[in-house]
């Protein structure tokens, strides 16, 4: 797996373009920087001009801070209570979305230390996943916070939106509506006020508030998949995939390759075996799919095995020939979004999925 880091800063210099001061850029590293690698994509992030960083969990903010990062960090996720000590401790944002939340992760403050917390309060204006819901319950929150400024510094407040990435803004504009309702609710504004993913900011820059969490596009891809392709400015992707032949032979009509005897050849073929799989996080599902050899399309013939899978040639093609996966050759290219395509799924998943069996290269450091 290749990722060159000249395009994940492409991508966020051409985004704080368009942002031209008026919104921070926290870039969203979690799930491993979507399977590219947190920490690479973090320091290109940094070197682009991010002025911080979102990610899931609370592992993933310390595995940041261990790598010297001293940009603010914001969990997304909800955070276990009892673990709100050890980011106070290391300066990290948690969110939460409960009062009870408030109280435990209170306890765990003044038994553990005397460093105060910054949270982010979550607003659940129609993803239905975390958040206040109602005014009622974020106004017992605020005044919580107000009446314990020793154990908490309020330091943003969010909204998660459901089809910024579709075409029909119809429940957009009204999850927006409801974030207004609701942030009216609080007796003052905190430092962040945020609402813009990726596909937000670039099709519904009005909203963006005064910071925006960038996601996949920073990693090139179109956050709507082909749903919409105009975009302010072109998306560089930052991921290749490639592999090679390990083995290759000639098989006759009738012969069957891979579990299942699902395929069975037609004539004389060449049959090319690539050492990755499932386990690499190459779906089983790919089967029929194709990759490239020397710029060829070559149909991946047999179920794909946890280790390997089999692709029928055009011709007796040398052992240690380079298969692109994903990425271009003599001029032709497979995307991550073709593969998603076929896979009847996202871009997203696939990314996430690749596992650390495949050896990273950066490139453009």
């Amino acid at each position: 797996m290749t990722v060159d880091l000249a395009a994940i800063r492409h991508n966020v210099q051409e985004e704080m373009q368009r942002l031209a001061g008026k919104s921070a850029l926290f870039a969203v590293v979690k799930a491993d920087g979507y399977g590219h690698g947190a920490v690479a994509v973090a320091q290109a992030c940094q070197q682009a001009g991010a002025t911080g960083f979102c990610v899931a969990l609370l592992d993933e903010a310390l595995e940041l801070r261990a790598a010297h990062f001293t940009e603010p960090i914001l969990v997304l996720g909800i955070t276990p209570p009892e673990q709100a000590a050890i980011a106070a401790a290391n300066d990290v944002s948690l969110t939460f979305g409960s009062l009870s939340w408030l109280t435990a992760a209170a306890e765990d403050l003044q038994a553990r230390t005397n460093t105060p917390l910054k949270v982010h309060i979550a607003l659940d204006t129609g993803m239905g996943r975390i958040g206040f819901r109602n005014a009622a319950d974020l106004r017992d929150a605020a005044d919580y916070l107000a009446a314990h400024q020793d154990l908490f510094l309020t330091e943003g407040v969010f909204t998660h939106f459901a089809t910024a990435d579709e075409k029909d803004t119809t429940y957009f504009q009204q999850q927006a509506q409801k974030f207004n309702g609701l942030v009216a609710v609080l007796p003052k504004k905190p430092r962040y006020v945020h609402v813009s993913n990726s596909a937000t900011s670039l099709w519904h820059a009005a909203c963006n508030g005064n910071m925006i969490r960038f996601g996949v596009a920073l990693y090139g891809l179109n956050p709507s998949g082909r749903g919409i392709p105009e975009l302010p400015y072109p998306l560089q992707p930052a991921l290749s995939l490639t592999s090679e032949l390990t083995f290759v032979k000639q098989i006759h009509a009738g012969d069957a390759v891979s579990y299942g005897a699902t395929y069975k050849a037609q004539g004389d073929e060449w049959i090319g075996t690539v050492p990755l799989g499932y386990a690499d996080g190459w779906l089983r599902r790919l089967q029929g799919f194709h990759v490239l050899v020397n710029g060829v399309p070559c149909e991946i013939v047999g179920r794909i095995c946890m280790d390997q899978f089999m692709i029928r040639l055009p011709e007796n093609t040398p052992v240690g020939t380079t298969v692109t996966l994903v990425g271009s050759d003599h001029g032709e290219t497979i995307s991550m979004q073709d593969v998603a395509d076929y896979s009847h799924t996202i871009h997203y998943e696939l990314c996430c999925i690749l596992t650390q069996r495949l050896p990273r290269r950066y490139i453009n450091r």
